[in-house]
């Protein structure tokens, strides 16, 4: 069959715009695992884009001393480029699992993509010279090639991370741009030697065989490489839109991970939970409106409907997937006594910064329990901005309570928070207690009006069936030593000057 210029144009505009979609998809899937093993999730996409763009340049510098049968070259272009980007996350996760230099093999993947790409770009426009004057030639191979990225980060961001996951979307995306690289082939065939198709031919084959075959063992390679990143064993794993959520299992208890930091056991969990929620429940008169922001496993929502006279609660996570964690795992449905399916609880999908902006609800007691500021989206919820905001949506006599923490671990950010609750107009007491399996955790207290150690030594808990918690340790919650570093610099943690992030990150997290 023969082809007109025109046909022949389009199926090289075909490729770009494929290779516009798996190449951005590639570069995504790449700083997701970057931040995954190695954390700093915005570094680690700067350094990613910022590699692959570098590699992109010399790509194109490189594609200059291609002299002859430079559609050949763009073909076998087109097919490594296919399998390095199907198995971009299962090499990533190999590696990881068998070695601790996973990074450097993420770099080394980001500039052999970036390389590819910036090759193919001047390829298909020496190719395209053929078809079309140069006026449109370079308009209209560089237009696919970005509009291809368009849809490219559209498909990762709302079908792939979430539905296919870091497994299976590399694959998808590499069998696509094998498919559109044969139907190029195919059409431009007539410019390539008999010998040369025969043996692309025999490549198209070994390639699809070898993607095919990695998309059937992925799974099973991934589960390897995650279960190296934990010490006791996976019994659940999600890659939401949001974050990585993972449940581990030792012995008879279980450990609910986000992006790879602990955020409880079962084993210990009321050690975190009693405190956060019985003493502020206790300081209060009112609990006819409650607010909780994060806390989708339900652990803390369990320990606020011990209280009878509890009206209603709203509980804010951004991750429905969570939230559905915490309704529906029959882990957390034993661990949470039921609580997020509790008629008087009512959950919202939304970040919660957002969430404070456009709700008209005052509530008696606001709960912060989010993941710790390790990243700057996080840092938002601990600014004085985000701090305001609550103070704004709080009854007069209401009480706000946020998780804060190590007070050992990440001493300057715990004192930061602190600070930054104070300069948003609050009245604040810090607190803290040993978690066995977390080390020495905190939370600051705040309200409108001062919180006294005596008001907090007074309580008395009855009829609460508490675990732990008891009016024996109500001092020892609130009395502190002397902070491990110099705390007297601290600086407040707004959104436009977002120090916690820096300080957490600064902590001797060395040492957990």
């Amino acid at each position: 069959m023969a082809y007109t210029k025109k046909q022949k144009s389009f199926a090289l505009k075909v490729a770009l715009f494929a290779t516009g979609i798996s190449g951005i998809v590639a570069e995504y899937i790449l700083s997701t695992l970057a931040s995954y093993f190695i954390g700093n999730a915005i570094l680690q996409f700067t350094l990613i884009v910022s590699i692959m763009l570098f590699a992109m340049g010399l790509g194109s510098r490189f594609s200059k001393n291609f002299t002859k049968n430079v559609i050949v070259y763009f073909i076998i272009t087109e097919l490594v480029l296919s399998v390095l980007v199907s198995f971009s996350a299962l090499v990533a996760y190999t590696i990881y699992g068998l070695t601790d230099i996973s990074w450097l093999v993420i770099y080394m993947l980001s500039i052999c993509v970036g390389l590819l790409i910036g090759l193919e770009i001047p390829f298909a426009t020496r190719i395209n010279d053929d078809f079309e004057e140069l006026r449109l030639n370079i308009s209209n191979i560089l237009e696919k090639d970005y509009f291809g990225s368009l849809i490219g980060g559209l498909f990762f961001a709302f079908v792939g991370l979430p539905y296919l996951g870091l497994t299976y979307t590399p694959f998808v995306l590499g069998l696509l741009n094998l498919a559109v690289s044969y139907y190029l082939f195919k059409v431009l065939k007539e410019y390539v030697s008999e010998s040369s198709r025969k043996k692309l031919q025999i490549a198209y084959v070994v390639v699809s065989v070898l993607i095919l075959a990695g998309l059937y063992f992925a799974a099973p390679i991934v589960r390897f490489g995650e279960q190296v990143k934990y010490k006791d064993k996976i019994v659940y794993s999600e890659q939401t839109k949001y974050q990585k959520i993972v449940v581990t299992k030792w012995q008879k208890w279980y450990s609910l991970y986000i992006n790879g930091n602990q955020q409880l056991s079962s084993f210990d969990e009321f050690m975190y939970h009693e405190p956060m929620v019985h003493i502020p429940m206790q300081l209060t008169k009112e609990h006819q409106n409650i607010l909780v922001l994060g806390g989708g496993d339900g652990c803390l929502a369990r320990e606020v409907f011990k209280y009878n006279d509890v009206g209603n609660i709203t509980l804010v996570d951004l991750d429905q997937n969570m939230i559905d964690l915490g309704k529906e795992y029959p882990v957390f449905k034993e661990l949470n006594n039921g609580a997020m399916n509790n008629p008087k609880l009512k959950t919202v999908t939304k970040d919660a910064f957002n969430f404070l902006e456009e709700t008209k609800e005052k509530y008696d007691l606001i709960f912060v329990d989010l993941p710790d500021p390790n990243n700057v989206d996080l840092n938002k919820l601990y600014t004085r901005e985000f701090y305001r905001l609550c103070k704004l949506k709080l009854n007069d006599n209401g009480l706000f309570i946020t998780q804060s923490g190590s007070p050992y671990y990440a001493t300057k950010a715990f004192y930061c928070i602190d600070k930054t609750l104070k300069s948003s107009g609050f009245k604040t007491m810090p607190m803290h207690n040993q978690v066995l399996t977390l080390g020495e955790w905190g939370w600051v207290m705040a309200k409108k009006e001062s919180i006294t150690k005596q008001e907090i030594n007074q309580i008395k808990f009855k009829d609460l069936n508490l675990k732990w918690l008891n009016e024996n340790v109500l001092p020892q919650l609130t009395a502190f030593g002397k902070p491990l570093v110099d705390t007297t610099g601290i600086k407040v943690n707004t959104i436009f000057s977002p120090k916690l992030y820096t300080y957490y990150k600064q902590g001797n997290w060395h040492l957990y």
